[in-house]
């Protein structure tokens, strides 16, 4: 398997959207096939997830870029992978993630991180509402969804964050999202995750732009999307030290 068909696969697990109006559809189909219409950052973009080899390799990296330091977020037990966070703004976070070497019985997704040679951007997730009704409206448009699947990670501080995610059986060879719906008990991660830091930009790279652009309309992501030889995710983010471009 490669490295990039291991990423997309690295997702579901690891941690929701009402369809809108038919004309923002039209209005997507159009903004993908001319890019600088669309909104930089996706409005319902939650977090991105930065896969690296070893966690405080992937701190390190984020801060000699940005001036910011991300903060350790814990452990994903069973999972076999631990992470860090940095805030990049209101419902917006950046997810550091790589192997937890205190877990001895790592899942295939720890392994495939641990043979990342440099941090790469390995998936990014949305907010759109009640997954139960999304999964049902997506079904209904011919979209296979797997889910919503609970999800857990214990803070350092002792909180339990708990949280939903809904995948889809097909995205796009990893460029289209998971979608993550957190409990109503649990705190967002971007409320108290280091700030300093601002997403510029997200976007993703397709040979087949047109193709691309219909689906995520009916996902109601607007997304940039630009032409590109292979899938890419490509993130621009900005800090008091500078910007980091990271791509998957």
């Amino acid at each position: 398997m490669s490295d990039r068909t291991a990423r997309r696969s690295f997702l579901i697990g690891v941690c929701g959207a009402l369809f809108v109006p038919a004309s923002l559809f039209a209005r997507q189909r159009q903004q993908s096939d001319v890019p600088p219409l669309v909104d930089q950052v996706p409005p319902m973009l939650d977090h991105i997830l930065l896969g690296c080899s070893d966690l405080q390799g992937g701190i390190d990296f984020v801060e000699q870029h940005t001036g910011v330091r991300a903060v350790f977020g814990g452990v994903h037990p069973g999972r076999g992978t631990q992470n860090a966070l940095l805030s990049l703004g209101t419902r917006r976070y950046l997810e550091i993630i790589a192997p937890d070497p205190q877990q001895s019985a790592a899942d295939e997704h720890a392994t495939r991180l641990r043979k990342l040679a440099e941090p790469r951007l390995v998936g990014w997730a949305v907010h759109p509402g009640d997954l139960q009704v999304l999964a049902a409206d997506l079904g209904k448009v011919g979209i296979v969804t797997q889910g919503p699947n609970p999800g857990s990670r214990k803070r350092p501080d002792g909180r339990v964050l708990h949280w939903s995610t809904l995948a889809l059986k097909d995205n796009a060879k990893g460029l289209l999202p998971f979608f993550i719906e957190w409990s109503a008990d649990t705190m967002h991660p971007s409320e108290d995750a280091p700030t300093g830091c601002q997403l510029l930009r997200f976007e993703l790279f397709t040979p087949d732009t047109a193709a691309l652009g219909e689906t995520t309309a009916k996902l109601s992501l607007a997304v940039p999307i630009a032409k590109g030889t292979s899938p890419l995710l490509r993130a621009i983010i900005v800090g008091p030290k500078g910007k980091l471009e990271v791509t998957s």
